[in-house]
């Protein structure tokens, strides 16, 4: 399968999280072209500001797995990971981060890449504009 049918999966979570009134951030974890976890934003809903979709989703995979490596994985996410999101996907070794709309803001990659494990790569801008619109879309309604 292609970036763009998980997205489409880390997509739909973010719409969960639209619909409790979270930041709509969703992710997902893929091994084998199988989905093994799904997430969206719970700060709000667990009033912790650690429980970005990322985090959710890495926790998830790497119980469905039994293991605290996922250098067989890809995370998927609608927003560039953060610098906490980042440093998480390193200690997990993850094989690949693919994410859809870039964060200038809060984006990892306004510290560098350093911040991942050496062996991850990373894809930006997949379906872009959708992951885009629904947070500006989100946002301009809280103004």
């Amino acid at each position: 399968m292609e970036d763009a049918y998980f997205m489409r999966q880390a997509l739909n979570e973010a719409r969960k999280a639209l619909e409790q009134d979270e930041i709509p951030v969703g992710a997902v974890v893929v091994t084998g072209n199988r989905i093994i976890a799904r997430a969206h934003n719970l700060t709000e809903t667990l009033h912790d500001v650690t429980a970005h979709a990322e985090m959710q989703a890495l926790t998830a995979a790497a119980n469905t797995l039994d293991s605290k490596y996922l250098e067989e994985c890809t995370l998927y996410v609608t927003l560039e990971p953060c610098v906490m999101c980042a440093g998480a996907t390193y200690w997990t070794q993850i094989g690949r981060i693919v994410f859809g709309a870039s964060d200038p803001k809060r984006g990892f990659q306004q510290t560098g890449s350093h911040i991942l494990h050496p062996k991850t790569t990373v894809t930006g801008g997949v379906l872009e504009d959708e992951c885009g619109e629904m947070l500006t879309d989100f946002f301009r309604g809280k103004r």
